[in-house]
């Protein structure tokens, strides 16, 4: 199942990078037609180009720099070294960066194009706030995605959701001047449909993010415990990050799907509705397959 899956990412992560050219062409299209300008499709192609080939290899800096994140060294916490050293070994992996986000949630999450160019982040919270076991429960959870190649595929969505987000910001923003006279831009309709694919567009973009979010995370939380041989350490680690109340600033919609547990807090209702909108599984649900595991 794991290899399967480790397929299925891949694929995965071309076919959307393909989609998302084509998106864009199509946004290209819609306004060019709307703002009577052929250079707006010129554009769009040059730009969902080299969007495409910026999201393959500069992706993950740009999630670090978003989150603020710090590398750090053996000598800053050799103890954290160690544990992600010792999980590495035994896992096939090559030695990750490692980074620390300064926040007081205890949260985690992996980034990077592949196995060979990978980080693991960590917060300062979830350091404080966290034994041993647990904290080694979270660093195989986010070593598991590293090893499923889970990391392209999430950081690559992080660029584009918030691309499609911005692209319809600037539409909407624009919208009122599309045009001035009787010509094609002036079409009503096309105007119409704009505004519509405009707001529709981040919409689409988020329910494309929690698709492929959400069973990646039940796969490597069995991949990590598998690991540690000791699914409770990662149970217990689940716990204490979901009735952590502590906020985090650094975190945004197109970020959310990255870490181990949502990093939003609050009440959330746990209608079928609700559960549509979220990032991740519930945590109820992950503790309750981990303690059913069978190692």
């Amino acid at each position: 199942m794991i290899y399967t899956q480790i397929d299925k990412n891949t694929h995965k992560t071309f076919l959307l990078m393909s989609v998302f050219f084509v998106f864009l062409i199509g946004l290209g299209w819609l306004f060019s037609h709307i703002f009577n300008n052929y250079w707006i499709l010129i554009i769009a192609v040059i730009f969902s180009f080299l969007l495409n080939v910026f999201s393959y290899w500069y992706s993950d800096k740009i999630v670090l720099s978003i989150t603020k994140s710090k590398p750090i060294e053996k000598k800053d916490n050799p103890e954290l070294y160690r544990i992600v050293e010792n999980l590495c070994i035994t896992a096939g992996l090559p030695m990750p960066k490692i980074y620390i986000m300064e926040s007081n949630q205890p949260n985690a999450f992996a980034t990077g194009r592949d196995k060979y160019h990978s980080a693991v982040v960590v917060t300062s919270g979830l350091l404080k706030k966290l034994d041993r076991p647990e904290l080694e429960g979270v660093i195989a959870h986010e070593l598991s995605h590293i090893g499923n190649r889970d990391i392209l595929l999430s950081t690559v969505i992080t660029v584009m959701v918030g691309t499609i987000v911005l692209a319809s910001d600037l539409f909407l923003r624009l919208s009122p001047f599309a045009g001035d006279d009787d010509s094609d831009r002036n079409n009503i309709l096309f105007l119409v449909f704009g505004i519509i694919a405009a707001i529709l567009a981040p919409l689409a973009a988020t329910l494309l993010q929690l698709a492929i979010s959400r069973k990646r995370e039940f796969l490597a939380d069995a991949s990590g415990a598998l690991l540690t041989r000791y699914p409770e350490g990662l149970a217990r680690a689940l716990e204490k990050i979901s009735s952590d109340p502590s906020p985090m600033r650094q975190a945004g919609n197109s970020t959310a799907h990255l870490f181990i547990a949502s990093p939003f807090k609050g009440k959330q209702r746990k209608s079928w509705f609700t559960k549509l909108f979220m990032t991740h599984p519930p945590v109820e649900e992950r503790i309750k397959a981990l303690r059913n595991m069978d190692i």
